[in-house]
């Protein structure tokens, strides 16, 4: 385990279905459900699903390099949502679910440019990806109960029907980075 720690912040639909998948993996050390992106100071969620404020729904993943890259979690990324509907995933629609990396560093910048390029030649969509790309500016972290959802609901149907999907994709993809 190294001593410095790096953070990434994604957007990918509902920020309930992401934090399930990235809590799963080896070398993530924490994930917190919130806003980013938008023009509203501390948005309540509420706020945020009307569409009003600018926010995507985000995690922001505070990871251990040395034990999984930021490429990994790129990778991850492009498999556990569609990063190919504008403003939508599933039945959840509104910029406020669009698919958006923030940046923390050019070295993220660059790396997050090149992971959708190879995203988007792979064949796997037959969309092009509209996933946006922007420098992180704020992060504003969601209230309790949005916080650790899948773990905490798990017998809910939006967690049975929705975010166990992904999460049983992820776990057969990155086999080796998932946490005993």
């Amino acid at each position: 385990m190294s001593d410095t720690y790096e953070t990434a912040t994604l957007g990918g639909g509902c920020f309930w279905c992401l934090e399930a998948a990235y809590q799963c993996l080896k070398g993530v050390e924490k994930v917190v459900s919130g806003y980013a992106g938008g023009t509203v100071a501390y948005p309540l969620y509420e706020q945020v699903c009307r569409g009003t404020t600018g926010h995507a729904e985000v995690v922001q993943i505070t990871f251990d390099p040395a034990v999984i890259s930021y490429d990994e979690i790129l990778s991850v990324f492009w498999c556990i949502h569609n990063p190919t509907t504008r403003n939508r995933q599933g039945h959840d629609s509104g910029t406020q679910y669009r698919s958006i990396i923030f940046y923390h560093s050019e070295e993220q910048r660059s790396a997050a440019e090149k992971s959708l390029r190879e995203a988007d030649a792979s064949g796997v969509w037959t969309s092009p990806i509209v996933t946006e790309l922007m420098p992180f500016t704020t992060f504003y972290q969601a209230d309790e109960r949005h916080q650790d959802y899948y773990l905490s609901h798990p017998e809910e149907a939006y967690c049975q029907v929705v975010i166990e999907p992904k999460v049983a994709k992820l776990r057969k993809a990155f086999q080796d980075k998932v946490r005993e």
